[in-house]
């Protein structure tokens, strides 16, 4: 057996998929197979009970994961001390984004990344937040970035910005001809929101709830493309492509204190290669001129 076979078998545990494991490194299914295969006739066990839909670990083959996870842990941190003493900007760094976060600013990032560092590879997921979080903790991923990130004992955060909050509606709504809004103007209004376990939706809760104002929740959501019918409070930059179209409009919220903290998460510990490293300033880098937009509105 090598590093690559178990690599292999731990993303194939981890997607719970042949394919998509398969994927993740680069290799056909039939390899992906053929690898576990191997691993089972090493141990004269069977690791992958394949009778169930999607399949099921045996014992033999949870105490393989689990260890195997530990083992590719301590190579990849070896493999990124050899690469920072070389200073070689090169090989894989896998990142897991939530979708706002993604649909807004990754694209142009990656996209920068690749073409000054061509040696390198970036694997990228979106995920909701609490899937960024066990990606991070599971090591599945290197680096997630996450909204209202929260260090712990396992995982450090890398400050990214702070998003503006705003109000965001059609523009043949009332409020969208107004230049500001207080939360008293959203009293009784069908409202737009993201999903009740997400710290987006606590902290628009709070703010509400501290004003004593009452909306009508009419759908909820867990990203903020899916806005339709309704007024909604979103962070300004992941609506300006739509506010630039004219599609939505977005009015300037008179709350100071109500912003979207983002953040870069990763294991305490983690020893960040060269890629790593380059990866996280450039994202820095792009963050510089994210809230622009709205100050003709504020003047």
């Amino acid at each position: 057996m090598n590093v690559e076979t178990l690599r292999i078998f731990c993303d194939v545990v981890q997607h719970q998929s042949f394919s998509r494991g398969a994927a993740a490194n680069e290799v056909s299914q039939s390899a992906a197979t053929q690898s576990v295969h191997r691993m089972e006739k090493y141990f004269g066990v069977q690791l992958v009970d394949r009778s169930k839909r999607p399949f099921v670990l045996t014992p033999e083959g949870q105490a393989c994961f689990e260890g195997f996870r530990q083992v590719l842990e301590v190579f990849d941190s070896v493999e990124a001390r050899v690469r920072s003493l070389r200073s070689d900007i090169a090989g894989l760094l896998r990142v897991a984004a939530i979708y706002s976060v993604g649909l807004h600013d990754m694209s142009r990032c990656m996209q920068d990344f690749m073409r000054r560092y061509p040696k390198a590879k970036v694997q990228l997921e979106y995920l909701r937040p609490n899937k960024v979080l066990d990606a991070v903790l599971n090591s599945e991923v290197d680096l997630g970035i996450v909204s209202y990130p929260l260090a712990s004992p396992e995982l450090a955060v890398i400050p990214l910005r702070s998003e503006r909050m705003v109000l965001v509606c059609h523009p043949d709504h009332h409020l969208a001809e107004r230049k500001a809004v207080t939360a008293e103007h959203l009293q009784d209004e069908d409202f737009v929101t993201f999903d009740r376990d997400l710290s987006i939706r606590k902290e628009i809760d709070r703010y509400l709830r501290q004003r004593s104002v009452s909306v009508r929740v009419v759908m909820e959501f867990d990203n903020i493309e899916t806005i339709g019918a309704g007024i909604s409070i979103l962070p300004e930059p992941t609506v300006r492509r739509e506010t630039a179209s004219g599609r939505l409009a977005a009015i300037r919220l008179i709350a100071p204190q109500l912003q979207r903290p983002v953040g870069i998460i990763h294991r305490h510990r983690k020893v960040f290669t060269p890629t790593a490293t380059k990866f996280v300033e450039l994202l820095a880098e792009i963050q510089q001129d994210v809230d622009p937009v709205l100050a003709e509105k504020e003047a």
